[in-house]
């Protein structure tokens, strides 16, 4: 009988491991390390093999005569593992090469690869990006993406960590979307209709009356025909939910520390990223906000651009209002407050100052929203009221109407699209460019 007691020791070397021996004086020491080939430059009794691992490049050096295997027997991807002598080399990517030894190959591609995921840009179009998408993701350009992406989840769920933010997993069936209206995936489940979930918004604020604070990071599905630059049927929603609050403000400011401290981690832990993408991150030292008539007033007045529409803001309008507030006060960033009240869902607290307005916001990043947040009604007989005008009929949502009836504290949230974020981070021009594998009114592969 034979016990697991652990992760098993690896005799193999990471880029960390090695850059740390480097620098503590381990020049001409062995190593070994294993990792995809990226690319091979033969240059004759001399060629460069460069190896793929999740944290870079590595560089190794054939020699002819000193190592023991036949460089002519290796190919791009092949999955292998090297021995050989580490040495500094400031020119190599982490400023280390192995002089290599021996070379063991364990596994071999079938076929070569369809795009030159070596290169340093791919040049080739998104629609082969995302048709060969397990290939593409291989360039490095691609990955540093992906790594920042990372970094954001990771800042988001530290942050609310650190504020008494308790996590949670909600269910994406659901009888009945929390948005409402007809851009819902319907299903058939077990004889019954279901839908894939809009949002998990019923789901954090019950568990608001639980926890007081929580949060999920979750994918959300919303059937919308649209084919544009901006939206996705399937996004990440990075969710919060927090109880006993004064007012939306609260909201706004618990999104204001969570995106500087998002924004200090990425600075802190992926330089490498950042830098080979280059990305200047904003500054979030504080965040204008302004109300939702204000902010269509002031970009009309300036950039001569007519209100067409004073219930939304569409998108050329989020574009100018942020040029708007990066001229006048060098902000990447901007909160648009008081949203109109038939613009938001049912559940949106309206303003008892002006109830044709709302205690919601969106903050648009760039000139494109991010997120979506507001103070919610809590009282029971209120939110009853509000269905009752909009026509709504209660027996639908009973289960949801129930956290109300046995009470809740004041509370608010707001969810903010992943995608969009990160899109608008590294200044790409696509969504679709910020999701592994994003899921379109066409693409439903890979």
């Amino acid at each position: 009988m034979e016990f697991v007691d652990g992760v098993k020791k690896q005799e193999v070397m990471g880029i960390r491991a090695m850059e740390k021996l480097i620098r503590g004086g381990g020049e001409g020491q062995a190593v070994r390390v294993n990792g995809a080939v990226h690319a091979i430059r033969n240059m004759g009794e001399v060629a460069f093999v460069i190896l793929r691992k999740a944290e870079g490049l590595v560089q190794c050096v054939y020699e002819e005569g000193k190592t023991d295997f036949d460089i002519r027997s290796l190919r791009e991807e092949c999955a292998v593992e090297a021995s050989g002598k580490l040495h500094a080399e400031e020119r190599a990517p982490q400023g280390f090469e192995i002089r290599l030894e021996s070379l063991r190959i364990l596994a071999s591609p079938a076929e070569p690869l369809p795009l030159p995921v070596s290169k340093w840009k791919l040049n080739t179009s998104l629609e082969t990006k995302l048709a060969l998408r397990p290939i593409s993701l291989r360039n490095v350009r691609e990955r540093a993406k992906f790594k920042i992406q990372e970094g954001i989840v990771r800042g988001f769920r530290e942050y609310l960590f650190s504020q008494g933010f308790t996590e949670i997993h909600t269910p994406k069936i659901v009888a009945r979307g929390a948005e409402g209206g007809s851009n819902v995936f319907k299903l058939d489940y077990f004889g019954k209709k279901a839908e894939l979930g809009q949002s998990p918004q019923f789901y954090k604020q019950t568990m608001v009356g639980v926890y007081d604070r929580v949060f999920e990071t979750a994918p959300v599905f919303r059937a919308e025909k649209h084919n544009t630059t901006r939206h996705l049927n399937e996004y990440t929603s990075l969710d919060f939910e927090m109880g006993y609050i004064d007012g939306f403000g609260d909201v706004m400011a618990m999104e204001t520390g969570m995106l500087q401290y998002v924004m200090g981690l990425l600075a802190r832990d992926y330089q490498k990223e950042l830098a080979m993408l280059g990305v200047v991150l904003p500054d979030v030292s504080r965040i204008p906000a302004v109300r939702f008539d204000e902010a269509k007033r002031l970009a009309a007045e300036k950039y001569g651009r007519r209100i067409r529409n004073p219930y939304d803001l569409e998108p050329e309008e989020e574009l100018l209002i942020g040029r708007y507030f990066k001229e006048e006060y060098g902000s990447d960033f901007v909160f648009i407050t008081h949203y109109p009240s038939k613009k938001r869902p049912f559940y949106a607290m309206d303003d008892p100052a002006d109830p044709r307005f709302t205690l919601s916001f969106d903050l648009l990043f760039r000139g494109l929203e991010v997120t979506t947040g507001g103070q919610r009604i809590h009282d029971y007989r209120e939110i009853l009221a509000k269905m009752e005008k909009r026509g709504m009929d209660p027996e639908d949502i009973a289960s949801y109407l129930m956290i109300f009836k046995y009470g809740m504290p004041p509370h608010g949230g707001l969810g903010i699209g992943l995608e969009r974020l990160t899109m608008r981070l590294l200044d790409e021009q696509n969504v679709r460019e910020a999701a592994l594998f994003p899921r379109d009114v066409t693409r439903l592969e890979p």
